[in-house]
């Protein structure tokens, strides 16, 4: 069966408005939306809808009435994808990434350890979270602010939680700064046998325990609550929806760093979590994308 690539054509505050437009309706369905840019010099951005099969027009249809608004006479376009293992083949020429004091890299590229970096290895897989994206780089950058910022040290946010861990590079980054015990949660099973790999390599499976859950319809989150540190590396309007479950299960003083919120829904994401009693501290701004540190 082959995938499909629904996109158009724009400038880079184009994709990004289209990107916003695009995961409004169509995250809940399962399709992903992503950017990408085409021509540095000339700003030409795509914004592209993703099917895992061909589309009968009724998709394109409703892509282009999203979109319509804000970019009057679009043109949808289709591509016909070959049946590629994408993020395999997108992870092939990455670099590694530095955020603070964190270098995440692949295996191919221990070379680029050096002495006092906090390093995690990470490879191709079936689950987000790289470190090449805008969001998980704010997240290990503010992991790293937030756990450094008490005179106890990291141990000051035992326990932690890492909600939607995807490749657990956030639960890991957490470990690796203290001696705190991460509980590192995904709603697909995919992504915490992954998680669970990477963090047995990274050495920390003595401290971080992944369990696949349903956002907090978990035993396992509740028998570990309160947490002193909430680490959620999601989508905005899912973390708008759980602002009452998180603040709950956040310890009294304890923080709650944020992310996979585009900049243009910042302030959304701020009054959710307002009205849930937590107070913005700090926010990392990376491509587009934002990273909010908050406490209760």
């Amino acid at each position: 069966m082959s995938n499909v690539r629904l996109y158009l054509s724009t400038n880079e505050a184009g994709a990004g408005r289209a990107l916003e437009l695009l995961s409004d309706i169509f995250e809940d369905e399962g399709h992903p939306v992503a950017t990408m840019e085409v021509d540095e010099a000339a700003d030409i951005w795509e914004a592209s809808l993703y099917l895992e099969a061909e589309d009968d027009g009724s998709i394109a249809a409703r892509m282009a009435e999203c979109l319509a608004d804000a970019f009057p006479g679009v043109a949808i376009q289709t591509e016909i994808l070959p049946d590629i293992d994408w993020i395999s083949r997108s992870l092939e020429g990455l670099k590694p990434v530095r955020a603070g004091r964190f270098l995440v890299h692949g295996s191919h590229d221990r070379a680029a350890v050096r002495p006092h970096d906090l390093a995690i290895e990470v490879d191709a897989a079936q689950a987000f979270g790289t470190g090449h994206h805008g969001t998980t780089a704010g997240c290990l950058e503010m992991i790293e602010r937030v756990m450094l910022s008490r005179p106890e040290g990291p141990r000051g946010f035992d326990p932690v939680l890492d909600l939607g861990t995807g490749s657990g590079v956030l639960a890991i980054a957490a470990a690796m700064l203290g001696p705190v015990r991460v509980l590192a949660t995904d709603i697909d099973p995919i992504a915490t046998r992954i998680a669970r790999q990477n963090i047995r390599l990274n050495g920390v499976a003595a401290r971080v325990e992944a369990v696949t859950a349903r956002g907090f319809h978990s035993t396992a989150i509740a028998g570990w609550a309160p947490f002193r540190l909430i680490i959620a590396n999601i989508l905005a309007r899912p973390l708008m929806q759980m602002a009452p479950e998180i603040a709950a299960c956040a310890a009294p003083g304890g923080s709650v760093i944020l992310s996979g919120i585009l900049a243009a829904q910042r302030w959304k994401v701020l009054a959710a979590f307002n009205g849930q009693g937590l107070s913005h501290v700090e926010t990392i701004w990376r491509n587009g994308w934002v990273t909010i540190h908050l406490r209760k």
